[in-house]
């Protein structure tokens, strides 16, 4: 079909908001094109609140038609963790027809370059930025974030990611010239001349692997990622998280066909219940990349067995937070119990190990006794979520029944400093909300550790009674370095303690967040600026976004002649 989109029109559009987001991850300082404020939308072609819902609600029981090659079948059964069945259909594909249509539009998509796939991957973020709205509703009902979370971090926060994603691949691509001139002296003789093309070529195929909790936020970076360094992406949604994905699948392939592209290049793979399709296809050997977020089980067997392929990873941590000192007592607590409330603690980025001194803190309100550490962030947590309907909006609802269970048996496992409670939904009452558990455990008894030093996703946390600062330091090297860590969080006034804890952090990759008392958050990171993960502990082998999370997926081929 003829291009509705030319080349030029998509340059002169979004080649300015490129420029912005270079600069940004140059200076690392606050930008975003994205709006937070569901109010923000309605105009210049965005779908307003009202819109937005009709829109999801219109999906409901229907089939999402992709026009995909291969299609054999129609597969669904996503159930909201609010407790309603979309009903929503997808195309099953028959993998050994859809992986080679995949590849036939690869040669023109190469030969665009890196500035061409560059605005095609900021058209398709434009056009999903202007559904938010019915984004926001498809990962809230999918990964059981409450609306006002799952239009923020499944929205601009997420498409944020994915434009951060297309900044690092553009500027990785450019970094070689298109050409060059050469020219060796060879004294008294001619001197050698070549002139030399060097071509970004993408690697193969890639295979995102979606997540269940955050479809679109762990999605995006790796999908922009390959798609603008040239390689066609095959997404594999979660099997309880397809929807977010399938529609930013079908608004890839919308602006693919426009802008003249093959839209095979972006394709879906649902899978029918139990099926259990992404061994399969990361195996493939037309796979060559693969992002996956999800359990350290699952993907330390992608690292082991889908050799061919080039395999990012986001596992599982244990997250800690060492307690040693503070000049705002009540900000600390604030903050904390909010981290640990926060869609439920089902955040890869949520801390668990909460590390105290057995004979208590310095504070600005004087002394605090271990104890009374526990207890005041008991009543933190209570207090902010003693209202039903602001712990609705901060907790949303627990997305499957094993993190129902974790959270269930975590109240065996130590003295109980808060119970979980259930908390009713008046709009989902089939809902499953549930507030936090503190569990209190001791540094220096062995049975113990056997709860502290492996994940407990969800609302779980440890306050973990420790002999010293030091031993506080060490027990956060040893899980960081064994277990790995998304985030390292610590409270201090002592130069000499915070000295240690940034040494720690820095000897073992982790990511490290000091004295936050106010609105930033242990567990939010800012694309553009913060980097999720480090790909230097066991909790993740990459980073999102940096350098590295990009230049492996295209190699740079060279071409010689005689001038």
């Amino acid at each position: 079909m003829a291009a509705e989109l030319t080349a030029h029109e998509l340059i002169a559009k979004h080649r300015p908001t490129l420029d912005q987001a270079l600069e940004a991850i140059r200076t690392r300082a606050y930008w975003s094109p994205h709006p937070e404020h569901p109010k923000a939308y309605g105009e210049n072609g965005s779908l307003d609140a009202a819109a937005g819902k009709a829109a999801f609600d219109a999906l409901l029981g229907g089939r999402l038609d992709l026009g995909q090659p291969g299609t054999d079948d129609w597969v669904g059964g996503e159930t909201s963790p609010y407790g309603i069945e979309l009903g929503v259909e997808y195309p099953h594909a028959d993998i050994d027809t859809l992986l080679p249509a995949m590849q036939a539009g690869r040669r023109a998509w190469r030969d665009a370059g890196a500035e061409m796939r560059a605005v095609v991957c900021v058209e398709i973020l434009k056009r999903i930025s202007d559904r938010t709205h019915e984004f926001a509703h498809a990962v809230m009902h999918t990964s059981g974030q409450a609306f006002m979370m799952a239009f923020q971090a499944g929205g601009p926060h997420a498409q944020d990611r994915g434009l951060e994603a297309v900044a690092y691949a553009y500027v990785e691509q450019v970094r070689t010239p298109d050409t060059a001139e050469w020219t060796k002296p060879q004294g008294k003789r001619d001197p050698l001349a070549l002139t030399k093309q060097f071509t970004p070529v993408p690697r193969g195929t890639a295979l995102l692997i979606g997540c269940n909790t955050f479809p679109t936020w762990n999605g995006y970076p790796g999908l922009f990622a390959s798609l603008a360094t040239g390689n066609p992406v095959l997404v594999k949604p979660h099997p309880r998280a397809v929807l977010p994905l399938a529609l930013t699948v079908q608004v890839a392939r919308e602006v693919l066909a426009e802008a003249g592209f093959d839209a095979n290049l972006v394709a879906l793979a649902a899978e029918r219940p139990g099926e259990g399709i992404a061994k399969t296809l990361a195996t493939r050997p037309e796979i060559r990349i693969i992002d996956y977020t999800g359990s350290t089980v699952f993907g330390d067997w992608l690292e082991a067995n889908a050799r061919q392929a080039q395999v990012y990873t986001e596992k599982a941590g244990v997250n800690t937070v060492i307690v040693d000192s503070t000049d705002n007592y009540k900000g600390m607590l604030s903050n904390l119990a909010f981290s640990l409330s926060l869609y439920s603690g089902q955040m890869c980025t949520t801390p668990q190990n909460l590390l105290v001194p057995r004979e208590g803190i310095r504070t600005d309100e004087g002394p605090k006794t271990y104890d009374e550490v526990v207890a005041d962030l008991a009543r933190a947590v209570d207090g902010l979520l003693g209202d039903d309907a602001r712990a609705n909006a901060l907790l949303g609802a627990i997305v499957n029944p094993d993190v129902k269970a974790r959270l269930e048996a975590a109240a065996g496992l130590g003295e109980v400093a808060l119970a979980s409670r259930k908390i009713a939904n008046p709009e989902f009452p089939d809902a499953v909300v549930r507030t936090p558990v503190i569990v209190k455990l001791d540094g220096a008894k062995p049975d113990d550790e056997a709860a502290y030093m492996s994940e407990c996703f969800g609302p779980v946390s440890f306050a973990v009674a420790m002999d010293s600062a030091a031993d506080a330091v060490e027990l956060l090297r040893r899980t960081v370095r064994d277990k790995g860590a998304m985030t390292v969080g610590a409270y201090t006034t002592d130069d000499e303690v915070e000295g240690a804890i940034q040494e720690v952090c820095l000897e073992e990759a982790a990511q490290l967040s000091l004295n936050l008392t106010g609105g930033v958050y242990v567990n939010q990171t800012a694309a553009f600026s913060d980097f999720h993960g480090s790909g230097g502990n066991p909790a993740a082998n990459s980073a999102l976004c940096d350098g590295a999370f990009v230049a492996n997926r295209f190699r740079v081929v060279e071409v010689r002649r005689e001038a």
